[in-house]
């Protein structure tokens, strides 16, 4: 029999500014042998309390690796992982802008790749949260580890200020508009907001509006025709076109394949 189970919780108030939550998860007997980690909003830190993750394919095509602690960065392809027959780790959501000051290292470096955690430090996390015996302590340990290796690292302002409108947006912001209000011209826009994030803010958008179909489906079944007038495409072809490039799949395909194993952990942790 499969089942699972979630436990979610936001971190210290001093680190909240850069990591939306963390996600403790424990998963046994799932049929679907691969899972498509999706392009989303967010960095994301997966450290396994069990075997490595296994990797099968990346978002820019590097090697298969397996590795016990992943930093993904930004990315518009999916990242393909095996599915173990019992899993048991926890998922850290990054804001980007927050990579720099968390981990050392310019967030756009990191986009389109998963990379060793064991590259950047704390090389230990993965066996302290292992050695925890509870998913409080887990999250206490994160916390910790988090506070005392933050660096002193600002973004820029208008950087800021254009990625928080264009996530609250769900990608639906014009990148001219956003170039209007910062009072530059698009192409300084978008070589400033690119040196930063590693995605054009183009590229950004067609991942938040993405990410939001997703999200709107994980939540409740929807026509496709609605998703996408609800979602920003242009139509339903737009929506399974850009589908296609970014989860590897058709949405249907995705629906019938991933979307029985998948639920929004919040929701199944009874938090918001």
């Amino acid at each position: 029999m499969s089942g699972a189970e979630w436990a979610v919780r936001e971190p210290h108030p001093q680190l909240r500014r850069l990591i939306a939550r963390y996600v403790g998860y424990t998963q046994h007997g799932l049929p679907l042998a691969t899972h498509r980690g999706l392009p989303s909003r967010h960095v994301t830190l997966a450290i396994s309390l069990a075997e490595p993750i296994r990797f099968t394919g990346m978002p820019l095509g590097q090697s298969p690796a397996r590795l016990p602690a992943a930093l993904g960065g930004l990315h518009t392809a999916p990242a393909l992982i095996a599915q173990e027959e019992f899993q048991s780790g926890v998922q850290v959501e990054i804001d980007p802008l927050g990579v720099p000051a968390l981990f050392g290292v310019p967030t756009a470096e990191l986009s389109g790749y998963v990379v060793d955690l064991a590259e950047l430090g704390p090389a230990q996390l993965p066996e302290r949260l292992a050695e925890s015996p509870t998913w409080d302590d887990r999250f206490a340990v994160l916390d910790d580890v988090f506070r005392r290796g933050l660096a002193d690292h600002e973004p820029s302002r208008e950087v800021t200020w254009a990625w928080r409108r264009l996530a609250r947006s769900g990608g639906l912001v014009r990148v001219e508009a956003l170039a209007r209000e910062i009072g530059w011209s698009r192409r300084q826009f978008a070589e400033r907001f690119r040196r930063e994030l590693g995605l054009s803010p183009k590229q950004a958008a067609r991942v938040l509006r993405f990410e939001r179909a997703a999200d709107r489906l994980r939540r409740a079944p929807t026509a496709l025709a609605t998703l996408a007038a609800d979602c920003g495409f242009y139509d339903q072809a737009h929506l399974s076109n850009e589908w296609r490039a970014l989860a590897g799949c058709s949405p249907r395909t995705w629906i019938a394949e991933e979307l029985p194993f998948l639920q929004d952990p919040g929701t199944a942790a009874g938090t918001d």
